[in-house]
């Protein structure tokens, strides 16, 4: 039996998990799941910043700053909180493809279109690679958007609290 090539693989180079997961890693917004904590935090606290663009006119116009503070900050707070959970969900369903493209035995893929789809069995040592890229890079990674998205829970919790008593 004539075991197959590591280095053989039909699958299309742009359709490669390994590539996929090269190029998710170097695209703009990925990138900042794989900066150091506090680049990362800084990455988040600037688009929450943003969001109060939007959000602050209409807290304002919801609870007037002068008469209730309070709520004017926790509403826009909140609201701006809408746009971090969109860039939220968006980095782990990214990062949750490539996880599940890199751990799968087999890659799907298409040669030249939608209509002519193709399966290919990745051998031993690449199915070894990819879950060993998985466990050591895309694990850590997913760990951190999921305790972003507990801190965040745990943020509206509290404004939640601070709200009933303000």
């Amino acid at each position: 039996m004539i075991r197959p090539s590591v280095s053989y693989c039909p699958v299309p180079i742009e359709q490669q998990p390994l590539n996929e997961y090269e190029q998710l890693k170097t695209s703009w917004l990925f990138c900042d799941c794989i900066l150091n904590r506090r680049d990362y935090i800084t990455r988040l606290v600037g688009i929450w910043s943003l969001s109060w663009l939007v959000a602050g006119p209409v807290a304002a116009a919801s609870f007037p700053p002068h008469k209730h503070l309070a709520h004017f900050l926790l509403c826009g707070s909140a609201g701006a909180s809408v746009g971090v959970i969109l860039v939220l969900a968006r980095l782990f369903l990214g990062w949750l493809y490539i996880r599940d493209r890199l751990y799968n035995p087999t890659v799907f893929y298409e040669e030249s279109g939608w209509y002519d789809g193709q399966t290919w069995t990745k051998p031993q040592e690449v199915i070894m690679r990819d879950r060993l890229i998985v466990s050591y890079e895309i694990k850590p990674i997913l760990q951190r958007l999921t305790f972003t998205a507990a801190v965040l829970a745990g943020m509206f919790a509290i404004g939640t609290i601070v709200w009933q008593f303000s």
